[in-house]
């Protein structure tokens, strides 16, 4: 619940993940098309990718594999479909790290710091110390796709705008999506990574060049 909290200095608040230039085409004008477009996102697009990535390296701690952990978090580096969604999941990643490992140390974020050099993407981050502290998969998984939906809420909220009630009722309204995301993920193979939520990472992509914006994604 700290680690996923919006207080916990990940400066999750300032990506949208693309959703201020859905905004801005008229893709989301309201809590009905907020709620369509992240169901996609949640279930069939990076949500779900990163669920798949979340598994993966947590069950590679568990496994005290080594050599899985860095392939895992090489991959989950490497396959953010736009320039934005990588600064994105790799800035949230490595403050997640350097915040973790300042107040909950384990040995499991030291083995990714030796494992693998580079940049370190969101999803890995937080499976990494949830396994080095012995949180259950079954527990971490939802939780981070609940605080990363809730995130993508509290985006829309703002940009549409819409009031907090309905944003609250389109964050309810995900709740099943989060938990069958989840449930998904667990009883995927690396093989089964993959967006069909072409939309949204071109959204993500036109981000990049949007004349106004309050997000950095």
């Amino acid at each position: 619940m700290a680690w996923l909290s919006p207080a916990f200095p990940v400066g999750a608040f300032s990506y949208s993940s693309g959703i201020e230039w859905a905004v801005e085409a008229g893709d989301v004008a309201d809590a009905a098309t907020l709620k369509d477009w992240l169901f996609a996102m949640l279930g069939a697009g990076g949500g779900f990718c990163d669920a798949v990535l979340f598994a993966h390296a947590h069950r590679a701690v568990m496994a005290q594999d080594d050599a899985a952990l860095r392939g895992i978090a090489e991959l989950a580096a490497a396959f953010a479909p736009s320039k934005e969604r990588h600064l994105e999941t790799t800035a949230q990643g490595n403050a997640f790290i350097d915040a973790a490992r300042a107040a909950w140390p384990c040995a499991a974020l030291n083995a990714l710091k030796s494992a693998w050099d580079g940049p370190v993407a969101y999803p890995v981050a937080v499976a990494v110390a949830a396994a080095g502290h012995g949180i259950a998969l079954d527990q971490a998984l939802p939780a981070y796709l609940h605080a990363l939906t809730a995130n993508w809420v509290s985006a829309g909220v703002r940009l549409i705008p819409l009031g907090q009630t309905q944003g609250l009722h389109v964050l309810a309204a995900l709740e099943a999506a989060v938990i069958d995301t989840a449930r998904r993920a667990q009883g995927a193979s690396l093989d089964d990574l993959g967006s069909s939520a072409f939309r949204a990472d071109l959204a993500s992509a036109r981000h990049e060049t949007q004349y106004t914006r309050l997000f950095r994604s």
